[in-house]
């Protein structure tokens, strides 16, 4: 598991129910910060293994957010691997679980069942709108989300058409929440001795990533259209693209001595950025026309000498090669039996991360999980042979 005793969740003991991104999303910054999480996989496996880029038994996207986790198998349509489910939880630090509300108390381990036994336990609820309330049942995903909590309404384009924000950013900033929500109450437990129940929904963490619009839209009686500052924009060089802006009244003054336009220094239609947005077109078909004119190394060297707000417009295989990331060691590659060498970025903020491992196969772990929470082996054998808990196989080679 790549033990480091000097990270901060070092010797935490979490279990992860929870399938596709939120949850696992959650559980894997916990495991980045030192903890020992253990994932539960029905037969079928974590939904998320079967969706966008698929390799084998594994995904792009169950690779993202479960590496470095042991895995368990376990059928908990049956009494046997409920009561083994219920084991584990008990064992544990957290529990992460993303099942729609009232799923958990069927299969007897809901916070009330848990805590009754284990008060210190922090129970960690992820749903699509909440655990209570007239949504509460409705099924959710990203792009519902998306769409109802106002996140496309955010990303209008210039004909104010709503779109999908092109992340996977509802599960992505709910699973951030998550962890945020679970420190802070691993904090509390430090103090009271008491543990507690997060409650967060993909619902509530849209609306909170959009407070700043939200809190625009309720003063302006609208949501204002395009960027807050002109020219501010994405312009074609001769063999690239470039993000530039200026936000104020220095940073364009700079911009026209970078650019060699003090003409519109001199011009009452740019005297503030006010002045500006009313004539954004006129900047920025002079600046489409100018940037064409060279490449995009001799704009960034004229740019940085002024300190202009821009940037290259990157793809990933570019990102890659970006200076700062080489300096910061941002990509790590994870060697994932079935697949091959897959390219990672983990949680910022991390002193001395843990070595990147593999995700789990479906039940790679599970016997060694079992042994480790205590159970005899011929319990373990009669799980394995009545098909409660299943074992993978060890993994296949890389291809």
């Amino acid at each position: 598991m790549g033990i480091n005793s000097t990270l901060p969740f070092s010797g935490l003991r979490v279990l992860d129910l929870s399938q596709g991104i939120a949850g696992p999303y959650c559980a894997e910054i916990l495991w980045q910060q030192g903890a020992e999480v253990i994932k539960i996989d029905p037969p079928e496996g974590d939904w998320s293994r079967n969706i966008g880029v698929v390799r084998g038994r594994q995904s792009a996207t169950s690779v993202s957010y479960n590496a470095g986790k042991k895995g368990i198998c376990l059928d908990a349509r049956k009494e046997a691997g409920r009561r083994i489910l219920r084991e584990l939880a008990i064992q544990a630090d957290v529990v992460i679980q993303n099942f729609r509300p009232g799923v958990v108390e069927r299969l007897g381990i809901g916070f009330e069942t848990l805590t009754a036994e284990r008060p210190e336990l922090v129970y960690v609820s992820i749903s699509g709108y909440g655990q209570d309330g007239p949504y509460s049942d409705a099924p959710a995903s990203d792009s519902v989300i998306q769409a109802d909590s106002g996140l496309m309404f955010s990303n209008q384009d210039a004909d104010r058409n709503p779109r999908r924000v092109g992340l996977l950013l509802a599960d992505i900033s709910t699973g951030l929440y998550a962890a945020q929500s679970t420190a802070a109450a691993l904090y509390g437990r430090l103090k009271s001795g008491v543990g507690s129940h997060v409650r967060i929904s993909l619902f509530e963490a849209c609306a909170a990533l959009q407070s700043n619009d939200i809190a625009t839209h309720s003063i302006a009686g609208e949501r204002p259209a395009g960027a807050v500052s002109a020219p501010n924009g994405v312009f074609a060089t001769a063999d690239g693209v470039l993000s530039v802006l200026a936000l104020n009244n220095d940073q364009f003054t700079r911009l026209c001595r970078a650019l060699n336009l003090p003409h519109w220094l001199e011009d009452p239609r740019f005297k503030s950025n006010a002045d500006r947005l009313i004539n954004r077109d006129v900047l920025h078909a002079e600046l489409t026309t100018l940037l064409a004119q060279a490449t995009t190394a001799i704009w960034t060297e004229r740019l940085k000498a002024e300190d202009v707000l821009h940037a290259e417009v990157r793809d990933y295989v570019s990102l890659t090669a970006h200076p700062q990331a080489e300096h910061l060691g941002l990509f790590k590659t994870v060697r994932q039996p079935g697949v091959g060498d897959v390219q990672f970025v983990g949680v910022p903020g991390v002193d001395n991360p843990r070595a990147m491992t593999a995700a789990p196969d479906i039940g790679q772990h599970s016997v060694e999980i079992l042994q480790a929470a205590g159970l005899p082996d011929d319990e373990i054998n009669l799980l394995l042979e009545t098909g409660v808990v299943r074992q993978a196989e060890i993994p296949s080679e890389i291809v």
